[in-house]
């Protein structure tokens, strides 16, 4: 039996929860590297629940197209009135109500830019070493990679401190959304092993939270 993780138990309460469990933290996380990234043409956007990085997304590249996957068809739909409601467009915004683990892109190689923000963590160690391998071979040559997440730092009050804090968000998203991971995997060593290469990373909230830029081999090779 597979079980489909789905946030639209929590779609309608997800915005506030946020803002009083983090405040704007994990939105700087995901917007940090969109003014330093080339303007992608393609841009995969994995796990965008209730789309205000897609609106940056399309604030910043007017010009792309964009394919936005959830579980979640309450997320997708918040995603949408909230570029309805912004006055952005949203007819190069393909939106699609899938798993990702079911889910297979139509061509191999069409994406410049993959997102995946807060999204593998969602996994299992398998889970995500399946997933950063089938979403690499949806990437271009010369594709980017953003990436935030959560992580544990090495040692001292920090780790204890995020210990403590991943122990209750799993906790609390296991029984909410049937999320199977129980613990955090990092990706680092799957999305080397799918030929990227991390170009930068920035570390916050006392080692809580990391923001990635990832690059294939190839663009890094290029500049």
């Amino acid at each position: 039996m597979v079980v489909v993780v789905s946030f639209d138990i929590l779609a309608r309460h997800y915005r506030w929860m946020e803002l009083l469990l983090a405040g704007e933290k994990l939105q700087r996380c995901r917007t940090a590297f969109l003014g330093q990234i080339a303007p992608p043409r393609n841009v995969l956007i994995c796990g965008e629940g209730n789309g205000r990085f897609l609106a940056e997304c399309v604030r910043k590249f007017p010009t792309a197209r964009f394919t936005c996957l959830d579980a979640s068809a309450r997320m997708l739909a918040l995603a949408k009135r909230r570029l309805e409601r912004l006055g952005l467009p949203n007819d190069q915004v393909h939106f699609i109500h899938s798993d990702a683990l079911q889910w297979r892109s139509p061509e191999r190689g069409a994406f410049d830019l993959i997102v995946t923000h807060f999204f593998l963590d969602c996994f299992t160690r398998d889970q995500v070493e399946m997933l950063v391998r089938r979403l690499s071979s949806a990437a271009t040559p010369n594709a980017s990679w953003l990436l935030g997440d959560f992580q544990i730092p090495s040692d001292g009050f920090q780790k204890v401190r995020a210990r403590v804090i991943h122990f209750m968000m799993y906790a609390f998203f296991r029984v909410v959304t049937k999320l199977p991971a129980h613990y955090l995997t990092p990706p680092d060593e799957f999305l080397s092993a799918s030929g990227f290469i991390l170009r930068q990373r920035h570390v916050t909230d006392l080692g809580l939270l990391h923001t990635d830029w990832w690059e294939t081999s190839a663009r890094v090779q290029q500049r």
